[in-house]
């Protein structure tokens, strides 16, 4: 056996296994061995039906039958049914909202069943009461087991959970699964790779003095200890190890980066504070102490003459637009070196077409004082401000000609998408860029924004989602940390109200009291089209189309309302929006495409449908789109589920100061994936939990920048220099 032969030579693996294992991303021993548990429970007993009772977690095996896919009588749940039989008795096996389980086992095949015996509440209507037999037991059924088809029963009652060959380890590992896959098979696997005695043949990458340092376990003990601990520390010792080697590398791969951007020459720009003080005086609020700092700090690593590489970190509305744009008059107010005429160049950088057009007109209201042309590249379009038809106001222009006026220095502030990055766009000054809203870009990355230029520009990356100090660290470990902690004075905070199925229709009393007074309002659905109520695996949620329509009809016939998602076409987007930042609309309907950005000053109210699929820092970020004013702002969170976790988690949103409160809870109680609504960030599960030990990531941090100070070149560790140049460079992205 071999690390990376595949699990195919190996195993009799059937056609669906093959696809779950695929869909699990494991498909040498290699990848099992590194599939690593979840959690770990006590060993459950095996039992025969007729001594069942009530609350326990059993093993029961069995043949199995009646065998369908169907619907709940009354809630219209799908679900899967079976009847399970052995010598004593007979149960129902219900798996809600899996009816395709059903279809994964045969008519009568042996089975081993593991979960939770419920009781009904009630005998469900035309049933027989053949179950188990005695009348007290008639209600007991297994809700939502696992299920596994097996060749034999093993010998003996109370055996262990792995059958009988009876490995009774104190825990058992329970493994994350997918259709097709249990975590027993996936045990038995690993637990024959780690027979075959192929851990002999690993190497640890991680220096032995750094594991007696952190007193971790080598690599070998460490798959053992992970996959078949004897008692609760092994496995709490084996995470620990794996967490911190991953952080580890994700800390060397960053220094690296951080190295090498700074040996790049880049512009010295000489302007200081009291030179900001002249633009920022021009903006119809105060900036914070949190702003002016941020601000004192860019400045700073403008005059160093090497490359800033910097995250600005800021909860919503905290004014890091208003940084960006500050900062960005100090070089378009700055001349090239030995030029006594043009500018140097900003690039600007967002997400979306909206966001992007968004920028363009704000850097138009806050430099059309200054000689300067302003330009927009999209994938629609491309503008520039000022016109000479119309010298206060855009103008479409030729991609050609915007190409051609950026490339000789006439365009001193590009705002863009992801155009701005093509092999075409090129600059010849640019000093500045500013990447927006979570996009995390590596050196090449940055470099294509530059091509062949002569000097590195410097780098703004900008955040709205909060983020954990430890996340920052990690993620970001490449660039220097700024916080805009501070709201700007006199906005008020919005008022949340958690709300359940029965609290709909006042609340909607309230937002047409809100558009009678002239306010707008948003809602927030997780679809854009209704489910296929045919597909078993069809996520029933609200849609913008639907619930548009349903409002329109029922609720607020007497408004206008407007609807938005992604696969708008961008002109019907941005035609949306306009109609909705002109008041045309009042009540806009909408997925979370507007979670990014967008700002409309009169929206003050906002509902969230189905908010128990969000992440809480997402619907922060959804919540945000109402604090763009002095008005008081509303936010109602609409969840299906009245169950306490679900509303305790939705509560957060009313007692957390801010947003960093939020991800902090998110990160504990969910995982770091939920800090943007999604697992988008290339980080294991196991690295996940080291990302609340701020001490860890601090250590893994300081360890690998010692060791690039000692070796830049980590050619006295030439394991780490392997390891590192096998690891996937785009595993870590923040989008």
């Amino acid at each position: 056996m071999e690390l990376t032969s595949p699990l195919e030579a190996l195993f009799r693996i059937a056609e669906p296994q093959k696809k779950a294992l695929k869909k699990l991303r494991i498909q040498t021993p290699e990848d099992l061995l590194y599939h690593f548990p979840a959690r770990y429970g006590d060993v459950a007993e095996m039992r025969t039906i007729g001594s069942l009772s009530q609350g326990e977690t059993v093993v029961v095996f069995g043949t199995i039958s009646k065998l369908q896919a169907t619907k709940a009588f009354r809630k219209k749940i799908p679900m899967g049914t079976a009847e399970l039989k052995d010598d004593s008795g007979k149960i129902q096996i219900v798996w809600f909202n899996q009816p395709y389980i059903a279809k994964m086992i045969p008519e009568n095949a042996l089975v081993r069943v593991e979960g939770k015996l419920s009781a009904r509440r009630a005998k469900p209507r035309g049933e027989s009461s053949s179950f188990t037999g005695a009348k007290e037991k008639e209600k007991l059924y297994f809700s939502n087991p696992k299920i596994e088809k097996v060749t034999s029963v093993p010998q003996g009652v109370g055996g262990s959970l792995f059958g009988e060959e009876g490995e009774a380890h104190h825990l058992h590992p329970v493994y994350p699964e997918s259709h097709g896959i249990t975590s027993n098979w996936l045990f038995h696997a690993i637990q024959k790779v780690i027979g075959s005695g192929i851990l002999d043949t690993l190497v640890d990458p991680i220096p032995e003095a750094i594991l007696a340092k952190y007193h971790l376990p080598s690599l070998k003990t460490a798959l053992i200890f992970i996959h078949a601990p004897q008692k609760a520390d092994h496995a709490v010792s084996a995470r620990k190890r794996f967490a911190f080697e991953e952080v580890f590398f994700i800390q060397l791969e960053k220094q690296k980066e951080r190295k090498l951007w700074q040996k790049e020459k880049s512009f010295t720009i000489e302007k200081g504070e009291e030179h900001i003080a002249e633009f920022t005086k021009r903006f119809p609020f105060s900036f914070t102490n949190a702003q002016n700092r941020a601000i004192s700090g860019i400045l700073e690593d403008f005059r160093r003459g090497v490359p800033m590489a910097r995250l600005l970190e800021g909860d919503v509305g905290s004014g890091k637009t208003a940084v960006a744009a500050s900062t960005a008059y100090a070089v378009v107010t700055s001349r090239p070196q030995g030029q006594s005429y043009g500018t140097l160049q900003v690039a600007y950088m967002a997400p979306t077409e909206i966001l992007a057009t968004q920028h363009f007109e704000s850097f138009i209201e806050y430099f059309k004082h200054l000689p300067i042309s302003i330009a927009l590249i999209t994938g629609s379009g491309c503008r520039k401000f000022p016109s000479k038809v119309n010298p206060a106001g855009w103008t479409d222009i030729s991609r050609n000609q915007l190409l051609k006026w950026t490339k000789n220095g006439e365009i001193a502030v590009l705002i863009g998408t992801h155009a701005l990055i093509q092999r075409s766009v090129q600059f010849k000054h640019l000093a500045f860029a500013i990447i927006d809203e979570q996009h995390r870009f590596g050196v090449n990355q940055r470099k294509a924004l530059v091509h062949k230029e002569i000097r590195m520009p410097h780098l703004l990356s900008m955040t709205a989602t909060p983020i954990p100090r430890t996340l920052a660290l990690t993620i970001y470990g490449d660039l220097d940390l700024t916080v805009l902690d501070e709201q700007p004075a006199g906005r008020k905070p919005v008022i949340t109200e958690i709300v359940l199925p029965t609290g709909r229709d006042s609340v909607y009393e309230k937002i047409r009291k809100a558009l009678q007074d002239g306010r707008q309002a948003y809602i927030i659905t997780p679809r854009i089209n209704e489910p296929d109520p045919d597909k078993e695996f069809a996520v029933l949620a609200k849609s913008a189309t639907a619930e548009a329509k349903r409002l329109k009809e029922k609720v607020f016939p007497e408004f206008e309302l407007g609807v938005m998602h992604s696969k708008l076409k961008p002109s019907d987007k941005e035609a949306v929006m306009n109609a909705f930042k002109n008041g045309e609309i009042d009540i806009l309907v909408s997925t979370s495409v507007v979670e990014v950005g967008v700002n409309v000053p009169n929206a003050t109210v906002i509902i969230i449908e189905g908010a128990e699929r969000f992440g809480l820092a997402q619907l922060h970020q959804l919540r945000g789109r109402v604090l763009r004013s002095s008005h008081q702002a509303y936010c109602y969170v609409f969840t299906e589920s009245t169950g306490a976790k679900t509303v305790d988690r939705l509560k957060a949103l009313q007692t957390a100061k801010n947003g960093f409160e939020l991800a902090e809870y998110d990160l504990k109680f969910r995982g770091a994936g939920e800090l943007s609504g999604g697992k988008q960030w290339g980080v294991s599960d196991v690295a996940m939990e080291a990302l609340q030990n701020l001490k860890m990531v601090e250590a893994a941090r300081a360890e690998a920048r010692r060791l690039l100070e000692e070796d830049e070149t980590l050619s006295r560790y030439p394991l780490l220099t392997s390891h590192l140049a096998s690891r996937k460079q785009d595993e870590i992205h923040f989008e």
